[in-house]
């Protein structure tokens, strides 16, 4: 197997220092419970670093321990996936299971799963080597700015201004001190902008290997076309700015690096996994295996065409979740069954975890909503008492309803605080406290009321 390239070596050395320990604590922050989920993906990470220290011949037998979550919706199953990816610095792409098809029946080639985490990849990839190259690309736009502000003056008529002829007496190092300190934003200068012609795409939903095919060719077909734009000197900047990045960054060198970190940390989490199930006796299920048996060489490992490339998915990380509500992991195809040897379940939330999660996470709600009334000039505050109120009516509908998890909190403080973030812009400034009486007052007539809350919270 060939060596990992610098820019995958520095992926692999942001997991090296991070214990399974330190993931799970990281993982903490944003998340509520569901232990055995967190220690699952912590070793799996943990196991990627490990796998770079072995001996090349024995590097390439290591296959990544795939994971199955099972649980109900709302509960964290896609936030750890997610979270885990933004730790990691790795690829990560989050698709729903349902909306692919078998070959040769309307919907989305399975295959389509590993371009979308290349183009992710990659686009990781680019925004890693733009930032090297920022300073020199930055210098590189005040000396074209010069130029352009010096040329525009000599090009100007006296009609144009004094404003404009104002430059030709006054040095370059002037220009640059007057464009360092922002005295020169408004001014106009003439930039050349290349565009190039849209071409009108052959496939869609289900031909997507056809894009690969033509898009090489149509970037070779279609003319370059240039146009001469008017613009202020801080519209120019921007253009300027990403022209001299892409100058500066080299494409093939990104594009196999990119495929090189999607092979080795790209992590794939496949959402409704429970929908592929196929119900016995019901012909319009049989796409349902056939996306199991689409997705069976994907994960076992095998080459995907892509248009940067072929692509090895046996190092891909495969994260499927599904509530199995109807259907059971056992009912899927014993041979995708085998590929994700972890399985861990994660638990109803209770009302204890309903306040954990209004209060401990970095991200929580109340965090959220406090600082959205902060922007009107409303401290917003939530008593204890208000969050423990709102944490018991987020259970009891949980309970008397569908159980939808942690997503019930969101429709419930939208209705609690809809008066509030209504009149906010008009009460100016002042300080708003929750209580538990005022939880109580909105929402206690519609919990109580099984129809409507059914349909309102």
């Amino acid at each position: 197997m060939p060596k990992l390239t610098d820019q995958a070596d520095d992926q692999i050395s942001q997991v090296k220092n991070l214990t399974p320990r330190q993931v799970v604590a990281e993982l903490d922050r944003y998340i509520v419970g569901q232990n055995d989920a967190k220690r699952a993906v912590a070793i799996a990470i943990r196991n990627r670093w490990r796998r770079q220290q072995l001996p090349d011949e024995l590097r390439q037998e290591v296959s990544p321990k795939n994971i199955l979550m099972i649980g109900p919706t709302g509960v964290g199953k896609t936030e750890i996936a997610r979270r885990l990816a933004k730790l990691t610095g790795a690829p990560f792409i989050k698709v729903e299971a349902t909306k692919y098809t078998e070959v040769g029946y309307y919907g989305r080639d399975v295959e389509s799963i590993v371009r979308e985490l290349v183009d992710s990849s990659i686009s990781l990839v680019r925004q890693k080597e733009k930032a090297q190259v920022e300073d020199e690309a930055r210098a590189a736009v005040e000396e074209r700015l010069i130029d352009m502000i010096r040329q525009k003056a000599r090009a100007g008529s006296p009609e144009d201004g004094d404003e404009d002829q104002e430059p030709l007496d006054v040095s370059r190092e002037e220009l640059q001190r007057q464009l360092a300190a922002g005295e020169l934003e408004d001014r106009k200068v003439e930039i050349v902008v290349e565009t190039r012609a849209t071409p009108v795409m052959v496939g869609g939903i289900g031909m997507e290997h056809l894009d690969i095919d033509l898009q090489g060719m149509f970037d070779k077909i279609m003319p370059k076309q240039t146009n001469r734009r008017e613009l202020t000197v801080s519209q120019a900047r921007k253009i300027l700015f990403e022209q001299e990045c892409d100058a500066r960054l080299d494409t093939d060198k990104i594009n196999a690096h990119g495929i090189e970190l999607a092979q080795n940390l790209g992590i794939i989490f496949i959402d409704e996994v429970d929908k592929i199930v196929a119900s016995e006796g019901k012909g319009a299920d049989v796409s349902r295996q056939g996306v199991q048996r689409d997705l069976l060489p994907i994960v076992e490992g095998t080459h995907v065409q892509t248009r940067y490339g072929h692509v090895r998915t046996e190092h891909i990380l495969f994260i499927a979740a599904g509530a199995f509500h109807k259907a059971k992991p056992s009912e899927l195809m014993p041979e995708l069954q085998g590929r994700f040897p972890i399985r861990v379940e994660l638990q109803d939330l209770t009302k204890d975890d309903f306040v954990r999660i209004l209060k401990e996470p970095k991200n929580s709600l109340t965090r959220q909503y406090a600082a959205l009334l902060d922007t009107e000039g409303v401290a917003l505050e939530f008593t204890d008492e208000a969050i423990d109120s709102l944490a018991s009516f987020a259970f009891r509908v949980n309970q008397t309803t569908q159980n939808i998890g942690a997503r019930r909190l969101y429709t419930i403080l939208e209705r609690l605080l809809e008066d509030l973030s209504f009149e906010a812009p008009d009460m100016h400034m002042g300080q708003v406290q929750i209580t538990a009486q005022y939880v109580n007052e909105r929402l206690t007539e519609i919990a109580a009321d099984d129809d409507l809350s059914r349909y309102i919270l």
